[in-house]
């Protein structure tokens, strides 16, 4: 069953982001762990609620098991750390579905 990452992460600086070398290095991290990036910044509409995202990543594992790896791999934590300097992040982990609903 797969797992999907979403984080809403609002870089202070954006070229101090890029220049880190996170966006570079995350992604190549992520596929590591068989994760495929279904969403990274594109356009973005809040239809309804409280909640204002400003910047949308999802990031699809093929299982909890794999994200949660990703998540506490060596390799990410310097990049975790990047991230938390030069960004607002909010993110969380979400169970697939067993089987897509009709």
């Amino acid at each position: 069953m797969s797992a999907f990452l979403i984080a809403d992460v609002h870089p202070a600086d954006m070229d101090a982001y890029r220049d880190s070398g996170y966006l570079e290095a995350v992604p190549k991290i992520a596929a590591r762990f068989g994760g495929v990036y279904r969403a990274r910044g594109g356009q973005l509409e809040k239809l309804e609620g409280n909640w204002q995202p400003r910047r949308l990543v999802i990031i699809e594992f093929p299982s909890w098991d794999k994200l949660q790896a990703f998540c506490h791999c060596d390799d990410y934590q310097p990049y975790r750390e990047i991230r938390q300097r030069l960004a607002d992040s909010n993110i969380v982990a979400l169970e697939g579905l067993d089987t897509p609903l009709a």
